[in-house]
Parts: C-alpha cells; structure tokens; sequence
C-alpha cells in the first residue's frame, strides 16, 4: 500500500482510506485489510476528489482539517474526507431533503461530518453554524456553482486555507463545448481567486473538471 496524500493510499490504479470507523461501510464499498489496518476503497467514478486525485491533483487535507463541504449529496465523498481529517470536521451542506436521510445516516457512524440541510446559494442562513474552514469544497450541479463557491469561499475560508471547485460543465450550458466553458470559469476564478492546479476528469467523470485553489 503507497500512500499518496496524507490519509490517501493507493494499491494498482485504486485508492484507499484507512477506515474511520473500524468494521463499518456505508455504500458497499470493498474493505481491505492490510498489515492489520482496515481500508476502504475509494470510487474514483462516485467521487469528483478521488478522480483528481488519480489524475495527480495534490490534496492539501490534514488530519485536523477543518472542511465545508458544498453539496454534500449522499455522504460519499465526505465519509472519506472524514477517514482523512480524523481528528477535524466535516461541515456537510445539503439542500435536497431527500437525500440528507442518507447523509444523516453517515454521520451518525462518524462524529466528525455535521449534516446541514441548507442551500449553499444562502450562506448567510448557515453562517453561525460554520467555523472559519481550512477547506471548502464545492460539488454542486448549478448553473451559477462558480458564484456559490465564490461566496462561501469569501464567507468561510481561511487565509491560509484551499477551495475545491468541481465544476459540471452540462449545468452551466448543453450546448457549448465544456472545454470552453472550463476556460471561461478558469478566466472568471482567477480574478478572484490564485489557481493553484487545474483537472479535467475523464474518464472517471464526464464533463467535469475541478480547480484547487486559494485566495489572493
């Protein structure tokens, strides 16, 4: 087992998190122990971060980090930033109620993932709830999901701290090329925002790319 990023490992193209909470899965994935250590395999095709991460984006999750994450969906991805930042939080933004059951269910297993049923469009509803993050992470299928992330970010990250944007090219517009429409919320992020590395995601998701970035 290589280990790539600090929590993330990988064995033959498949990444792994050591397990958070020993003997538990949430979404059917395959544990594997090894050395007397339980991981759990991370999809790379259910999750934005770990295809980037494949692709040879740098992940700066800590231990102790402190995470916001935006459009936190079923729990998937922040059950493995939560094997990641063991000793730090998941703030979990969420507005479908449909889907905050399950997410809800997740954190029940793991203390360190804090469901929110909020609309990230609206921070200022959730504001006295979140503390200053090291990390914001954004997975949103919106059409403006570049000024949600950009009104958070302002809101929420610290100095020092680093945004993930994945961004859906199909939310923004069907009928352009997102190849162009990468370059133009490249162009729009980086007046705002230092770019520090940029990744398209094929194979592993279609029409995305996602920016790691800070602020200026």
């Amino acid at each position: 087992m290589k280990q790539i990023s600090e929590g993330v490992f990988q064995r033959n193209r498949l990444l792994y998190t050591k397990n958070l909470v020993i003997g538990t899965t949430h979404f059917q994935e395959t544990i594997l122990t090894d050395e007397g250590t339980e991981y759990r395999q991370w999809d790379a095709r259910s999750s934005k971060l770990a295809s980037a991460m494949l692709k040879g984006m740098k992940c700066p999750i800590k231990a102790d980090s402190r995470v916001l994450y935006l459009g936190a969906s079923h729990g998937y991805t922040p059950s493995y930033i939560s094997d990641i930042a063991r000793n730090g939080f998941i703030f979990a933004v969420e507005f479908a109620p449909r889907v905050m059951r399950d997410l809800i269910f997740v954190s029940e297993k793991r203390e360190n993932i804090a469901p929110i049923l909020a609309d990230a469009n609206k921070p200022e509803t959730y504001y006295h709830y979140i503390s200053p993050a090291d990390i914001v992470y954004q997975d949103i299928a919106q059409k403006n999901q570049l000024e949600i992330f950009l009104k958070n970010t302002s809101l929420f990250l610290k100095d020092s701290g680093h945004g993930f944007l994945a961004l859906k090219a199909r939310s923004i517009d069907t009928t352009r090329e997102p190849r162009k429409i990468y370059q133009e919320a490249k162009a729009e992020l980086s007046k705002h925002m230092r770019i520090i590395e940029y990744r398209t995601l094929e194979p592993f998701q279609k029409d995305h790319c996602i920016f790691l970035c800070t602020k200026k």
